[in-house]
C-alpha cells in the first residue's frame, strides 16, 4: 500500500468509491451523487488548504480520505472534520486505518489540534446503516461527545448524527498558528509515499 496526495484527475475513480455510499447506504446524507466536475471543485477547494489522500494498491485507488475546517471562524482554526472512505470491496483490510494514521499525522504537523468525525448512526442497524463507521473511530481513538436525533432522513427513515473527537496536541495558552496549505511537504505524507 502507498499513501499520496490526491490530484485532481484523481477525481473519477475516488467518484467511483464514493457513489455507492450516497446510491445505497446513508453513511452519506447526500442524496445524488455529485457530478464529475462538482467533485473536482471539492477536491481542489479542499486541498488547497487540508490534507487530501488516497491509498494506493499498484494503479488502483482502494480509499480516500481528507480533512476540512470544522467551522469556518477564525478562532476554529485548530479544529477540522475528517472523512474517510475505502472501496467497498476493500473494506476490512486496514486501509482506513492507514488512511486515517497518515492523515493525523500530517494535521499534528500542521499544527492541528483537534479532529472530529460526523457520523451516521442508525438506532438499529439496516441494510442502508451500520455501527460500522462509530465502531471504526472510537478504535481510532475518537471518542462520542454528543448525538443530534432524528437528524437525517433517508431511504424512508429517520438517523441519528454523532459526532466524535480526538485530541491529538496539547492545547496551550499560545498554540502556533496553523499552517494551512503547506501539507504535501509534511514527512507524514512522505515518509508513507518513500516506504510503503
Amino acid at each position: 500500500m502507498i499513501i499520496q496526495p490526491v490530484e485532481i484527475n484523481d477525481a473519477k475513480e475516488l467518484l467511483d468509491i464514493y457513489s455507492p455510499y450516497v446510491t445505497d447506504t446513508a453513511v452519506s446524507f447526500e442524496y445524488n451523487v455529485p457530478s464529475l466536475d462538482e467533485f473536482k471543485s471539492r477536491i481542489a477547494r479542499i486541498s488547497d488548504r487540508y490534507p487530501y489522500i488516497k491509498a494506493m494498491e499498484g494503479d488502483v485507488i482502494t480509499g480516500y480520505a481528507y480533512a476540512g475546517p470544522f467551522k469556518t471562524r477564525q478562532a476554529y482554526d485548530w479544529s477540522v472534520e475528517v472523512t474517510v472512505y475505502v472501496r467497498q470491496t476493500e473494506r476490512r483490510k486496514g486501509i482506513g486505518k492507514q488512511l486515517y494514521a497518515v492523515l493525523e499525522n500530517t494535521l499534528a504537523d500542521m499544527g492541528i489540534l483537534n479532529m472530529n468525525a460526523c457520523i451516521a448512526m442508525p438506532k438499529e442497524a439496516d441494510e442502508h446503516l451500520t455501527k460500522d463507521s462509530y465502531l471504526f473511530h472510537k478504535k481510532m481513538g475518537f471518542n462520542p461527545v454528543g448525538t443530534f436525533h432524528d437528524s437525517g432522513f433517508k431511504f424512508n427513515t429517520w438517523y441519528d448524527m454523532i459526532w466524535m473527537e480526538k485530541m491529538i496536541g496539547p492545547h496551550t495558552q499560545e498554540p502556533s498558528s496553523v499552517k494551512f496549505g503547506e501539507w504535501k511537504k509534511y514527512k507524514a505524507v512522505k515518509l508513507f509515499i518513500d516506504e510503503w
